[in-house]
C-alpha cells in the first residue's frame, strides 16, 4: 500500500502548514511583545504574518491560543539555551551555574519582546492563561530539580528540599531577569549573573 503526500505549489501541504505556524508565532512575538496583547487583534497578527484570517483559524482557535503558543516557545527556547550553555561550560559548578543563568537571561531578557510576553503580557489575561503560566513555572521547577540531580547526584537534596529551593531560585531568576530587561540603561549582565550564580551555588554547597 502506498501513501500519497499532498502537495501544493510543489511542497507538501504539511510542510506549508508548519511554515505558516512559524510565521504566526513570529508575528505573535512581534505584535504581543511590541504592542501588547491587550492592544492586539487577530487582524494585526495576520497583517504582521502576511497571512489570511482563514489561515490563522486553521491553526489556532483564538488569539489566546497564539499567546500561549508564543509563551511556550519562549520558555522552551530558554530551557534549550540553558542546557546547551551548561553542557559547553567547564566542569566546575560555578562556571556551569554562570553559563546557565547567563543563557537564560540572554534568551528571555535580551529581546524586549520575549521579556514582555514572559513577564507582563501573560499576566491577568484569563484564568486559563494564569493556570498555564503556573504550569510552566512547575515545568521550570522540574527542570531545576533534574539538572541539580544530574550535577550533584540522584541522592542530593538542597537545603529545605527541592520544592522550597526551586521556588526560591526560579522566583528570583524570573524577577531579576525581568528587572534587568526593563532597566534603562541596563546594568552589566555580569552583575546580574553574579547574584544569581551565588544564589544557585549556595544551594548546592
Amino acid at each position: 500500500m502506498t501513501t500519497t503526500t499532498r502537495t501544493y505549489g510543489g511542497r507538501p501541504v504539511q510542510d506549508r502548514r508548519v511554515d505558516r505556524r512559524r510565521q504566526f508565532l513570529d508575528a505573535g512575538l512581534t505584535v504581543f511583545g511590541e504592542s501588547g496583547y491587550r492592544n492586539s487583534s487577530i487582524t494585526s497578527v495576520c497583517r504582521a504574518a502576511g497571512l489570511a484570517r482563514a489561515q490563522f483559524y486553521e491553526l489556532f482557535d483564538n488569539r489566546e491560543d497564539l499567546l500561549l503558543a508564543v509563551y511556550d516557545l519562549i520558555q522552551a527556547d530558554a530551557r534549550e539555551a540553558v542546557l546547551t550553555a551548561a553542557a559547553a561550560a567547564p566542569g566546575d559548578a560555578t562556571a556551569r551555574a554562570t553559563a546557565a543563568v547567563t543563557a537564560f537571561a540572554e534568551s528571555v531578557g535580551s529581546d524586549p519582546r520575549r521579556a514582555a510576553i514572559s513577564f507582563v503580557e501573560v499576566i491577568g489575561v484569563s484564568d486559563r492563561v494564569e493556570q498555564h503560566r503556573i504550569e510552566q513555572r512547575a515545568i521550570w521547577m522540574q527542570f531545576f530539580e533534574a539538572e541539580l540531580r544530574n550535577a550533584c547526584g540522584p541522592d542530593f537534596a538542597p537545603p529545605g528540599g527541592y520544592a522550597t529551593a526551586a521556588t526560591g531560585f526560579i522566583g528570583a531568576l524570573m524577577a531579576l531577569v525581568h528587572r534587568w530587561s526593563t532597566t534603562d540603561p541596563r546594568p552589566p549582565l555580569a552583575d546580574l549573573t553574579a547574584v544569581l550564580t551565588r544564589f544557585l551555588i549556595s544551594l548546592i554547597t
